[in-house]
C-alpha cells in the first residue's frame, strides 16, 4: 500500500471509532435532562405526558371547566396585558403574560399547577391572592419547568395568572395533587 492509501484508511478507521462516542456524547444532555425530571418534589409523569400531546391553543382569558388536563395558553405582550391584580413578582416589559379562569374545582383540596417553561404563577380565588403551599422545579427537565401547589375550595372561580414568560405561549396543567 502506498502512504496516501494508508493515511486515508487510518482516517476512515479513526472516524468509525470516534462516531459511536460522539453519538453517546450527544445523548448525554438528554439523559441528564431526564434525570433532572426525577428531582421534582412530587411526580410529574402525568403532566409530562399531557404536555407531550398535541394541544389546541386557547386565548388568554378563556374560562375552562376541566381541571384534570393540560392546555396551551396563548400569552400577550406584558405591556398590553391587563392584570387582574399586580403579580407578586414584577414582570419584565419584554415578557409575555396571560390568564385562564377555572369555573371552580369540584372538590376541596390541594391542586398543582405545572408549567412547561419559565414563568411566574399567581392564583386568585374570589379575587384574593392564594399563597402556594409547595413548589418544585427543575431547569433541565425537558418539557416541564415547575409545579406549584395551592389549596383550593370548591365552587369559587379560580384565576391562574401567568407573567414573565419569555415565550408567547405556555403549556399549563391544572390537576389535583398527585
Amino acid at each position: 500500500m502506498r502512504k496516501a492509501e494508508i493515511f486515508f484508511l487510518a482516517v476512515a478507521l479513526s472516524a468509525a471509532l470516534i462516531a459511536p462516542g460522539a453519538a453517546g456524547a450527544q445523548d448525554a444532555p438528554k439523559d441528564q435532562g431526564e434525570a433532572a425530571c426525577a428531582h421534582f418534589a412530587w411526580p410529574i409523569a402525568r403532566e409530562r405526558a399531557w404536555f407531550a400531546a398535541k394541544l389546541e391553543a386557547i386565548p388568554s382569558g378563556t374560562r375552562i371547566v376541566d381541571t384534570n388536563e393540560a392546555i396551551l395558553l396563548e400569552l400577550k405582550p406584558t405591556k398590553s396585558f391587563q392584570f387582574i391584580l399586580t403579580p407578586e413578582r414584577a414582570p419584565r416589559p419584554e415578557s409575555f403574560s396571560g390568564d385562564v379562569i377555572i369555573a371552580g374545582v369540584a372538590a376541596p383540596g390541594v391542586y398543582q399547577i405545572t408549567l412547561s417553561d419559565e414563568a411566574w404563577i399567581d392564583v386568585f380565588e374570589n379575587n384574593a391572592r392564594m399563597k402556594s403551599t409547595a413548589f418544585t422545579g427543575e431547569k433541565d427537565c425537558p418539557g416541564v419547568r415547575k409545579s406549584v401547589r395551592f389549596e383550593l375550595a370548591p365552587g369559587a372561580p379560580v384565576t391562574v395568572q401567568i407573567s414573565n414568560s419569555p415565550k408567547n405561549s405556555i403549556r399549563l396543567a391544572i390537576a389535583p395533587a398527585s
